[in-house]
């Protein structure tokens, strides 16, 4: 849903903190979307309620039609949940009728009674208590956890082809075309939406578009369990879950900055080709990788490399088009890159040293190249 603009606006938001043991990054771009959709929530030092201080919670949230609903949900879902009785006595059931309730409660906003704004959102997010992780998913942004080296657990994408979810949807009245609620929503749950939730006699998690998260536990590993990303689809759309864990895991063998960190995995989504708003949120566990000096030396090495690379292929080629440069180092298959990550994660120094050598074609060539 959504136009794009002529050229993505590559500036981004980010920010940093630690606590309760967790540190965490974000980084935030809307990229080719004519407007910024998305909207997260971090908070790593303890939560307001005296029994959650050693807890922290994070979330994204990644709107559609626009930002109305996805603003409000990262203003409101956390005590929405927190307020639930069930909360104290069940973590899961707490989270369950917090999306609920704030679902309901959305509906009387008076943009949204009257029919003016038709945003929603997709949410993810979690809880991270000392000794586990409460993870709730409505939609298709995604939470995944790496421990030692690997994606060992996923959120499942809500979309409306899954069996599951066609069937609520058929049985609401609805119908899945191309892949869409009714051919036009690419996402089968999600909070706001509500001119998809207006069937009469069947509840709120019967609708064509549920509100109802699912929701994982997950026991901490602090000797395995090394970093958690949640991330809307404008990163999963051109990034496995084992693409993302194997290049974060390597950007963090470099760099202790997080901001430096998730800001590389929205500039390398970009130049993958995601077309949409892309946000993540790292939170890095005790058992992460930490830079050290084998690492580093590669990753100069590797920048050294493709530094002589790229100016070989410009002496033998002259004025080549960025677009070829790429296409050649590409088709040199250099190693070393990084994993998940490959050529564009490199795209930045490929620019940088095409500006030095080529100043006279930058204008033109970088400008009208398709990322």
């Amino acid at each position: 849903m959504g136009a794009f603009l002529d050229k993505p606006k590559t500036d981004k938001f980010q920010e940093s903190g630690e606590g309760n043991g967790l540190r965490y990054g974000v980084a935030s771009m809307q990229g080719w979307r004519v407007e910024m959709e998305d909207a997260h929530t971090a908070r790593c030092a303890g939560l307001d309620d005296e029994r959650l201080r050693d807890w922290s919670y994070f979330a994204v949230f990644d709107g559609h039609a626009g930002a109305r609903v996805s603003a409000h949900c990262a203003d409101h879902l956390l005590d929405a949940i927190v307020a639930q009785e069930e909360f104290g006595e069940d973590v899961i059931k707490g989270i369950r009728q917090g999306f609920l309730d704030l679902d309901d409660k959305m509906r009387s906003l008076p943009e949204m009674s009257s029919g003016e704004d038709k945003s929603g959102t997709t949410a993810v997010c979690a809880f991270v208590s000392p000794k586990g992780l409460f993870i709730a998913n409505c939609g298709d942004s995604r939470a995944v956890l790496c421990r030692n080296g690997n994606p060992v657990f996923s959120t499942q994408d809500h979309k409306p082809a899954l069996p599951s979810e066609r069937d609520r949807i058929v049985k609401a009245g609805g119908s899945v075309m191309i892949q869409r609620v009714n051919g036009s929503l690419a996402v089968s749950r999600a909070l706001g939406d509500f001119e998809y939730k207006n069937v009469k006699g069947r509840g709120p998690c019967e609708q064509l578009v549920s509100p109802e998260p699912e929701i994982f536990v997950q026991d901490r590993d602090e000797r395995l369990d090394e970093f958690l990303v949640l991330a809307c689809d404008g990163i999963w759309d051109v990034m496995s879950n084992e693409d993302l864990c194997s290049y974060v895991r390597s950007r963090l063998q470099i760099t202790d900055n997080l901001t430096e960190v998730t800001g590389q995995v929205i500039d390398t989504c970009l130049y993958k080709g995601s077309r949409d708003n892309m946000s993540i949120v790292l939170v890095v566990f005790p058992g992460a990788p930490r830079p050290y000096p084998e690492a580093l030396q590669a990753e100069k090495n590797l920048d050294a490399t493709l530094e002589r690379r790229v100016k070989e292929i410009v002496e033998e080629n002259g004025h080549v088009d960025f677009s070829q440069l790429l296409f050649k180092l590409d088709s040199l298959e250099i190693e070393g890159l990084p994993p998940g990550g490959g050529l564009a994660s490199k795209r930045a120094l490929i620019e940088q040293m095409y500006k030095k050598l080529l100043p006279d074609r930058v204008d033109t060539e970088l400008d009208s190249l398709s990322y």
